[in-house]
């Protein structure tokens, strides 16, 4: 048995949860039920990222006090775990006391190799991803992730991390192949690094900004948002002092695996890994890079009202109908557009027409006709390799369309009535098929499967899987 650990990135609680947020929780969660099926033993964290000026400013934008507010979005964010019926082990909040401790022993370890030191700083700063950008960073002036916040030009005292002075360790990393998947994106690292790195400040005036963790001995500073809440990673675990054996489990001993949106690449595999090797932790083992999800062929935006609300769809639709979509009908890294009118046809196709048709079907002749429930049934594990969700999604789909064909082709509900032996052996082969499909559904749609199987069981045509809609 293998020690497997799984992150998601933090959100930012200044917005209610997006289709991006799902995918990447949804993502992590069928890894985490995979490897739990093959018998590892797994740690899945979840959390949320609640400090920063961007939190601080849509705060008072709202007229509501700093912890209030963080503690709404916070729950916004919790709701995914029964929404989408996610299997983690823990949801992490930067806010956590364990967590601010934490992150302090990470500063004082990086300060101990003299890796932060304090100067004078003067750059173009970006509210929107709460750091400084480079010039080769900017798109006609503008950070290319935000173009429609102006970069505010900073001058102050702040700490900086010696990012440059890990280059040569950081391509090292890089050189695996299983650093960061998919491959363009580690390419696209490597040519960060080879671009020149550029040490990154690491604090704020607590008097321009009182929303963060205290940096250790100077209380003028508090933390930069990302040194604060990539540490999450490892505090999740219950670094540094590691009480209950988490962190060497998981982490130093275990299989490391962290999922990030692909406006990530920099945060998660290079600050993060420098910070690791400046606090002598193994680094992580994996990164997956997932793309975007849009709306119409646009980034999805309140203004333009292509917002789609994953907890309203699941309030219509169902928890594992939209696990299905994201799953199958969104691509694992790269950007895929989504419209509501595109998820009901999904919907109506492939899961009334299709899954709850085809069960609904075998099963009647199941309970019509066989006087006892099929027990010489087989387990098919869902197969998922090299995060290929929806190639996994379309190989028990293929195997439906087969079944479908032979149910059309065969005729089992007229040869049960001519020949009731023959009739009864393919409609046995078909519920032991069905069983298959049910148990290979069990990471991608949990809920379902265990009707699925729970039908063929009890030798009962279920309740309407996906009603229409």
């Amino acid at each position: 048995m293998s020690a497997r650990y799984i992150t998601t990135t933090l959100p930012y609680v200044n917005a209610s949860p997006h289709m991006g947020h799902a995918l990447e929780f949804v993502q992590a969660d069928v890894l985490a039920r995979v490897w739990r099926a093959k018998g590892d033993d797994v740690f899945f964290s979840v959390g949320t990222d609640e400090h920063g000026q961007k939190i601080f400013e849509a705060a008072q934008k709202a007229g509501q006090e700093i912890h209030e507010y963080v503690n709404h979005y916070a729950n916004e964010f919790k709701k995914l775990k029964v929404d989408f019926d996610l299997s983690n082990d823990t949801f992490i909040r930067t806010t956590d006391p364990a967590h601010i401790k934490a992150a302090q022993e990470m500063w004082r370890r990086c300060a101990a190799k003299d890796d932060i030191y304090k100067k004078e700083y003067t750059g173009l700063y970006c509210v929107g991803c709460e750091s400084f950008k480079t010039e080769k960073e900017c798109a006609d002036g503008k950070c290319p992730l935000h173009p429609n916040l102006e970069l505010k030009e900073v001058s102050e005292e702040n700490y900086f991390f010696r990012f440059s002075k890990y280059q040569e360790a950081l391509l090292a990393y890089l050189e695996r192949t299983d650093s960061v998947v998919p491959e363009w994106r580690r390419i696209e690292a490597i040519n960060f690094v080879k671009g020149g790195l550029e040490d990154f400040s690491v604090s704020r005036e607590k008097v321009r900004l009182s929303w963060g963790i205290p940096v250790p001995d100077d209380d003028t500073q508090v933390m930069y948002v990302w040194f604060d809440a990539l540490t999450n990673y490892v505090s999740t675990l219950g670094w540094p002092a590691d009480e209950e054996g988490n962190f060497r489990k998981f982490w130093e001993e275990g299989t490391t695996l962290q999922v990030a949106g692909k406006d990530q690449l920099r945060f998660q595999s290079l600050m993060w890994q420098a910070m690791l090797l400046s606090a002598g932790i193994k680094a992580t083992d994996t990164v997956f890079y997932h793309g975007f999800i849009t709306s119409g062929g646009q980034k999805m935006s309140k203004s333009l009202g292509n917002v789609i609300s994953p907890l309203e769809l699941v309030e219509k639709y169902g928890t594992d109908a939209i696990r299905y979509i994201l799953l199958r009908h969104v691509s694992p890294a790269e950007d895929s557009d989504l419209t509501l009118e595109a998820i009901h046809g999904h919907y109506t196709a492939h899961l009334t027409n299709g899954l709850g048709n085809l069960v609904a079907r075998v099963m009647q002749l199941a309970e019509k006709y066989l006087p006892a429930p099929v027990t010489d049934t087989h387990s098919e594990d869902g197969a998922l390799h090299d995060f290929k969700f929806n190639e996994a999604m379309d190989a028990i789909w293929a195997r439906m369309s087969v079944m479908d064909e032979r149910v059309t082709t065969e005729k089992p509900f007229a040869v049960v009535k001519a020949d009731p032996e023959e009739g009864k052996r393919i409609i046995m082969e078909l519920v032991q098929q069905v069983h298959g499909i049910g148990m290979s559904l069990r990471p991608f749609m949990p809920q379902t499967a265990e009707k699925i199987i729970q039908a063929v069981q009890e030798n009962k045509k279920p309740e309407n899987l996906f009603p229409r809609i």
